[in-house]
């Protein structure tokens, strides 16, 4: 959630980056602006009042103590007007606050200045490229013929037990899908990340901390007798745990790590674009999340940019580098690089990560500050990244390591699933 005070202080700013997302929010940041007005206006009278009732408090104790019955009931009934003054500017200031944060619920984060203008996935710009594309001397096949094939994933199975988008994993399938768990969070604790086992559904106030709500209600599954919702990432859960903390000085850096299952409606989804891995309604995933300093905020990302790119680069795999444009980049983040693996029997690229800024948007919400080395509290910035999502892993994987003898495994797998080749 946008800082009122940043809106107050860059309001030409504000409207000028929301732009770049194909916002114009000039008529929000407007209606805030009014109503924080009033709001002030507002809390500088109740602030008024409310002293003006501690001095009568002190003085009508005083007229008792003197013997001067009749002053201090003439002072005591100016008491009671002001009292029910005092009530209802308290109720005029907690409306005026809610409508505030109504309309900044509905803002998302300013991109970074470094992000482009554009509309859509065909305006972000590709930053790195990393491989090559496989040639193959034989006829490559989709990951959804070698499951078939190698009986690794059972799309059927999954439909008849639950619905489309829940595959069951079976056998070298299984192990692959428990082995790459395994590497990615070895790997992260190698990297300084604290790992964590959160839980799989949170309340309304943590889909809020981390912008989900009411941004991706719709996409959410929801419990309703527990008013609880089934994560669709591990970020959710993993940075809530510092929900309403002050850390209490200047000096810190968190890194936590996670995997969890991921679950996600994908409302819409449909066509040749979510056939076999591609798009799943429940999904592995392992995801690192950083809290940090502001002043470490861009080393942050940049480190968490190079792990994601070690991750892949153990596991042979062609990837390149995308800044998302403005029209592409989610609604909490304020900088975002996506990670995509090209799928060498799709001949598509599909993408693996995502690696956020978040700046304060999150932070705001979630009450997460710091102390200063001068007593004084500050907002964090958050971040977080995909490291990594599985479904589309383990697709590309299959597909760009197989072979006509069957489908290789990585040697930095090898440790994990106990098999060098999936045959």
């Amino acid at each position: 959630m946008l800082e009122i005070q940043r809106i107050r202080n860059e309001k030409d700013a504000v409207i000028t980056g929301l732009k770049k997302r194909n916002i114009d929010a000039t008529e929000t940041v407007e209606s805030l602006l009014s109503i924080d007005q009033k709001w002030r206006n507002s809390k500088t009278e109740l602030e008024s009042i409310s002293a003006e009732l501690n001095l009568l408090a002190k003085e009508i104790g005083d007229l008792f103590k003197q013997g001067k019955q009749d002053e201090a009931n003439t002072s005591k009934a100016k008491t009671a007007t002001l009292k029910e003054k005092e009530a209802l500017l308290k109720a005029e200031v907690d409306g005026f606050d809610t409508e505030i944060i109504q309309l900044l619920y509905q803002l998302p984060n300013v991109p970074n200045d470094i992000v482009p203008a554009g509309k859509s996935e065909l305006d972000n710009i590709t930053v790195e490229e990393v491989g090559s594309k496989r040639e193959f001397d034989f006829t490559a096949v989709p990951h959804w013929d070698l499951a078939k094939k190698y009986d690794l994933i059972d799309f059927e199975l999954g439909v008849k037990i639950t619905g489309a988008g829940f595959p069951v994993y079976k056998g070298k399938g299984a192990k692959l899908q428990r082995a790459l768990i395994s590497f990615f969070l070895e790997e992260a604790e190698k990297a300084g990340y604290q790992e964590f086992i959160p839980p799989l559904v949170v309340n309304e106030a943590s889909g809020y901390g981390t912008g989900q709500l009411p941004d991706k209600e719709g996409q959410m599954y929801y419990i309703n007798e527990d008013d609880l919702y089934l994560i669709p990432t591990a970020e959710v859960p993993l940075t809530n745990i510092y929900r309403d903390v002050i850390l209490p000085s200047e000096d810190f850096s968190i890194k936590m790590t996670g995997y969890t299952p991921c679950f996600r409606r994908e409302a819409g989804s449909y066509g040749k674009d979510v056939r076999g891995l591609n798009r799943l309604h429940q999904f592995d995933k392992v995801e690192i999340v950083r809290i940090e300093h502001p002043s470490n905020s861009e080393k942050a990302l940049i480190e968490m940019i190079d792990h994601v790119k070690g991750l892949l680069e153990k596991l042979g795999l062609h990837y390149r580098i995308l800044r998302l444009c403005g029209g592409d980049t989610g609604f909490a983040s304020a900088l975002t690089y996506d990670f995509e693996v090209y799928s060498a029997a799709q001949e598509k690229w599909l993408e693996v990560s995502s690696v956020s800024r978040f700046d304060t948007f999150q932070s705001t919400r979630l009450k997460l500050r710091f102390k200063t080395n001068d007593k004084k509290t500050q907002l964090c910035h958050t971040l977080n990244g995909s490291a990594l999502a599985l479904p589309r892993i383990v697709a590309s994987l299959m597909e760009n390591h197989q072979t006509p003898d069957g489908i290789v495994i990585p040697d930095a797998l090898r440790k994990y699933t106990g098999f060098d080749i999936i045959d």
